[in-house]
């Protein structure tokens, strides 16, 4: 029974199923935060959201009495239980703000769909590798910072007037939100060789340090990918070995039967 509910549970066509009710649950809770949308069909939704949560329940509870202790040792299972615990919360009271969460159900197409679980994968192995790249660029904001407050803090204190102010300019600048006409232009007014700090500043946050970001984010993706495609070309030939071995097994039993058919009969 296990196994064939394990079948069931794995295959491609229950993927899509719950795939649907995952965007058809996050539909409806977008449908939720529009107040006309509510008036007129509010106890609707509200039905539908939970039928929806329903059938979330019954899925992780099949999963959990067909993998048995498995399901708790995959962490895209564990991932897939806290979602339903959380939106299972009762949404009053004290616990208001979870009914915001509900639309955490979306991120279990995360789990259903390998791809997503392959870019997931891929940034959190990215994790470590990005750790220097964020030591290099609050080092790098930190210098620029200090640099700001001494030189602009004076003339212009809402954007450079604090070690804090400083950061969130610099911060700004480096998203490139119009930091040109909005912050260095006014302050070349003043400074007119002001671009010599700004333009360095910038090549290096902007391009540079999000570079390696990517670049790192990138190698980890493809070693993800790579990892994931050994994984299945292992799977693959340990299937195939399984099948050659089946094979041979039944090719010996057919020369045995084979044998025996081409005996003489025994004469009495």
């Amino acid at each position: 029974m296990r196994q064939k509910l394990v079948g069931i549970l794995s295959s491609s066509q229950w993927e899509r199923v719950i795939i649907g009710v995952i965007l058809v649950n996050s539909i409806v809770l977008g449908l939720e935060t529009d107040a006309g949308m509510v008036a007129r069909f509010g106890p609707l939704l509200k039905a539908l959201d939970m039928a929806i949560l329903g059938i979330f329940v019954v899925e992780i509870t099949l999963r959990i009495y067909a993998f048995g202790p498995r399901f708790f040792r995959d962490p895209w299972s564990l991932f897939d239980l806290s979602i339903v615990v959380v939106a299972l919360i009762p949404a009053s009271g004290p616990f208001q703000v979870l009914r915001a969460l509900r639309i955490l159900r979306i991120l279990r197409l995360i789990s259903v769909m390998p791809s997503l679980r392959r870019v997931v994968g891929g940034l959190i192995a990215a994790l470590p590798g990005m750790g220097s790249i964020m030591v290099l660029m609050l080092m790098l904001f930190y210098v620029a910072a200090v640099m700001a407050t001494n030189l602009f803090g004076a003339s212009h204190p809402d954007w450079f007037g604090s070690l804090s102010a400083s950061f969130y300019t610099l911060f700004q600048m480096m998203t490139l939100d119009s930091w040109s006409s909005g912050i260095v232009r006014p302050i070349m007014e003043t400074y007119p060789l002001a671009w010599l700090f700004f333009i360095p500043f910038l090549l290096l946050s902007t391009y540079a340090v999000l570079n390696l970001f990517i670049g790192v984010i990138v190698s980890a993706m493809q070693e993800e990918t790579e990892a994931t495609a050994s994984a299945d070309r292992q799977a693959l030939q340990n299937e195939s070995a399984l099948v050659l071995g089946e094979l041979k097994a039944l090719r010996g039993d057919v020369a045995a039967l084979r044998a025996q058919l081409e005996q003489p009969p025994r004469q009495n």
